[in-house]
């Protein structure tokens, strides 16, 4: 049975050249809000390694016989899973701030916390950092973009649309939301398309220039260190312990990344461009606001400042409310929030998003929306 949608009509995001330059919008910023404190930073660093060590700690007494089993696999290990998830997603937000200069002044500083905490997470820190920064470059571009590009729409439907269905919506959900991230990084799924294989281990893939060779290695040579210890772990104590206290949360982790940054950039009232049509300010609105709820506090609030983050990713995070609130007057309808609760959101727009086209009215403007 096809799901039917019930979302009103979306008012679109305007394509025409904004009002404002991003000039503009920095004057409207106080300037504090522009500055990096290696001591906050670190602060932010700290209490979430904290936080990940005590939950660490707590889960080394769920197997303590006065615990009941119902209650240590019913209870305790969700609720570390999920926390301990929410902790290593903001452990993942500030070491992605490091790769944009966030976190300091001071690149040595910058380069050797993201390195260290994304291979932990066994993110090619380096490797992730070029090809993110080459997204903020040209975000919204079908050409340039490296990430989130959608397919255009060529021709009819076809007969069946799997994701018109409940069956197979929760089958691509799950499918991107637990392997989209891997698949992303070995594969370049939904990246755009270069002339041969992409991915983010071999320093000679296309997704980077030569005198990025060198850290896409050291990337490779970290993750393996980490991957060896991993390994160390598991057989030293248990594969079934290392896939509770890690596996797990890494999984969830994995899969507030690819959500949060699908829905970030996914959204039937943002445009995409090609062409002489692009442009990177217009580019960089095309993006969305979104709140969590209080997993935003454990996220560092990626997702309801992300707009403000595509216009300054130099920014520090806990900034970002604060610029957000002094911009948000001068974008007017440039801005785009969306109140819905995410994953009803994900749910409802998963059919309706998969490719784009023009309209038929406009079919050469450089302009595309999503449809189904």
């Amino acid at each position: 049975m096809a799901v039917k949608a019930t979302q009103a009509p979306v008012k679109r995001q305007p394509t025409a050249t904004p009002p404002f330059t991003i000039g503009t919008l920095r004057k409207a910023i106080p300037a504090h809000c522009f500055e990096r404190s290696l001591k906050t930073s670190f602060a932010y660093l700290g209490t979430d390694l904290a936080a990940a060590a005590a939950l660490y700690y707590a889960s080394t007494w769920f197997s303590h016989p006065a615990v009941p089993a119902a209650v240590r696999w019913g209870l305790l290990w969700p609720a570390y899973w999920f926390l301990q998830g929410a902790v290593g997603t903001g452990l993942w937000v500030i070491a992605h701030e490091c790769g944009h200069q966030a976190f300091s002044k001071y690149q040595t500083v910058n380069d050797t916390v993201g390195l260290l905490v994304h291979t932990c997470l066994l993110v090619p820190y380096y490797s992730w950092k070029h090809s993110h920064r080459r997204h903020h470059s040209n975000t919204g571009s079908l050409e340039k973009d490296e990430v989130f590009v959608p397919p255009v729409k060529k021709g009819p439907e076809p007969h069946i649309n799997i994701h018109e269905y409940w069956w197979g919506r929760v089958a691509a959900l799950f499918v991107t939301l637990v392997f989209g991230w891997p698949a992303y990084l070995v594969v370049n799924v939904t990246g755009r398309p270069y002339s041969r294989w992409a991915n983010h281990f071999d320093p000679y893939s296309p997704i980077f220039s030569k005198r990025e060779r060198v850290e896409v290695l050291i990337s490779d040579v970290a993750l393996a260190v980490v991957g060896s210890a991993l390994w160390r772990a598991g057989t030293t104590h248990g594969w079934g312990w290392l896939a509770c206290v890690y596996g797990i949360p890494y999984l969830i982790v994995n899969h507030w990344l690819v959500m949060i940054t699908q829905l970030q950039h996914t959204h039937k009232a943002l445009p995409h461009y090609y062409g002489k049509e692009w442009d990177w300010l217009r580019g960089a609105l095309s993006t969305v606001d979104r709140s969590y709820g209080i997993l935003d506090y454990f996220h560092h609030h990626i997702a309801d400042t992300h707009v403000a983050h595509h216009l300054f990713s130099q920014m520090p995070h806990y900034h970002a409310e604060e610029a957000t609130r002094c911009i948000k007057p001068i974008l007017g309808d440039y801005y785009t929030f969306d109140g819905r609760e995410p994953y009803t959101a994900l749910w409802n727009d998963w059919a309706d998003t998969r490719q784009v086209a023009p309209d038929a009215d406009t079919p050469d403007s450089g302009t595309v929306w999503f449809t189904k």
